[in-house]
């Protein structure tokens, strides 16, 4: 009689050769940095048996090893392959900074993303685009950063200027390409041309010539959103002189598009490019006024009538959420327009704090987090290169952010303290209510 077979062996269905393991929040251990990547290699990672016994070098050499792995796999033949490691290579950049590994492997890198924007298509190109900035700002500032960056500036256009692309793949290179020519820095020429080159994307959400909203898709918006984005944090390069002259009321300049232009993009029936379309405009008007306070002066009142508009909407055909969305980031905008009042945001991280108090300083925040995502704050801490764009200084060394550093036993008495007030707190509350109610 034939035995059955077990299904603990061959039974077993077997894992594809890439396996992307999910990012975990910056305040997790060390230990999640080497199972970023995983696949490639058959074995199990020693981490995932035994993390509490390795040291930090043993760490630092498996992540690298497998970080090493992965950038081999962007030269596999299949499409799944290369765009499994592509996404594989970008969330490790996230997740952990290494300019000295990545230095040694810049041309590797390069040439990789190049041959996927070129040959790939859809996802892949995406996966390339995605990595094209994440490169650069692991590279630092210098030479080699504004090197990659004028190697992938003609392919990552040419990817998004083609109609033939996917709508994703062109929206990550437009990304790619604002947050690439903000890094590499270059001519103002140059940046200006490639302004001109996205908005001609994101024109196509204008009105039409009879004043109706253009039929856009969902895909469609997602790139005008991106490539307006991009455009907006390309004019934080610009001078307050520039752009009262060039985006001032009696101007015809052909080389921005004037701001009655940008707010005809309010009337987009989708979310991210009315969001998107209400930041530009708070920077146009920040810029604008930090050379003059007449800056547009006499159509500010329509202008604020329609973020008014906005900022009260309570259209039940909206989803909830973005009402609530809308609503906030609308308020915000109006205020400034109306009295001046610029953003006032804190963003702490370790024992360090970054203030956002202008829209200016808020948009390159918000373009790093839409690179970076989860792993802003390790390279607010560690990246010299973000440092020195947010104006941070020297990184803090160990020693001295020991000493800032709370004991446990500190941290113990005061949200004991905190909680003892709250009870105090909510107990004389409860009183006051009982005595309403008895009255």
């Amino acid at each position: 009689m034939p035995k059955g077979k077990r299904k603990g062996k061959t039974g077993a269905s077997q894992k594809p050769r890439m396996e992307v393991i999910g990012l975990t929040s910056d305040e997790d251990s060390l230990n999640d940095n080497v199972s970023i990547i995983s696949g490639f290699s058959e074995t199990k990672s020693v981490i995932e048996e035994g993390s509490d016994e390795i040291d930090e070098q043993t760490q630092e050499e498996i992540f690298e090893e497998k970080l090493k792995e992965a950038i081999d796999g962007i030269s596999e033949k299949s499409a799944q392959g290369r765009t499994s490691a592509l996404e594989s290579v970008a969330k490790a950049f996230i997740k952990k900074c290494v300019p000295d590994f990545v230095t040694d492997r810049r041309a590797t890198l390069t040439d990789g993303i190049e041959r996927s924007l070129k040959k790939g298509r859809g996802l892949e190109q995406a996966a390339a685009a995605q990595l094209a900035p994440l490169l650069c700002v692991q590279l630092g500032a210098g030479d080699y950063a504004e090197e990659v960056c004028r190697e992938l500036t003609p392919v990552l256009s040419l990817v998004a200027n083609d109609a033939a692309a996917s709508p994703l793949a062109r929206a990550k290179c437009c990304w790619a390409l604002g947050l690439c020519s903000f890094l590499a820095g270059g001519e103002m020429a140059d940046v200006v041309q490639l302004m001109h080159s996205l908005e001609n994307i994101f024109s196509a959400s204008y009105l039409k010539g009879n004043g109706t909203v253009p039929l856009v898709t969902a895909d469609q918006a997602l790139l005008h959103a991106a490539a307006l984005s991009a455009w907006s944090l390309l004019l934080t390069l610009m001078s307050p002189g520039d752009i009262y002259i060039l985006m001032s009321d009696d101007s015809d300049s052909v080389f921005v598009p004037q701001l009655a232009q940008l707010s005809e993009l309010l009337d987009s029936a989708h979310l991210d490019v009315r969001l998107a379309a209400g930041e530009s405009m708070a920077l146009v008007f920040e810029l604008g006024r930090g050379h003059n306070d007449d800056f547009h002066q006499e159509s500010t009142p329509q202008l604020a009538d329609k973020l008014r508009q906005l900022a009260t909407d309570s259209h039940k055909y909206r989803a909830k959420k973005d009402r609530k969305q809308q609503r906030s980031s609308f308020r915000d905008i109006l205020h400034y327009v109306e009295e001046g009042d610029p953003p006032d945001i804190q963003v702490r991280f370790g024992q360090e704090m970054l203030a956002l108090d202008s829209w200016c300083r808020k948009k390159q925040y918000d373009a790093f987090c839409q690179v970076l995502g989860s792993g802003m704050n390790l390279h607010l801490t560690e990246n010299d290169l973000v440092r020195d764009i947010f104006e941070l200084g020297e990184r803090i060394s160990p020693v001295n952010f020991a000493a800032h550093k709370q004991s446990k036993l500190e941290r113990h008495l005061m949200n004991a303290a905190a909680f003892k007030a709250r009870t105090i707190s909510r107990s004389k509350n409860r009183d006051k209510r009982s005595a309403v109610m008895t009255c």
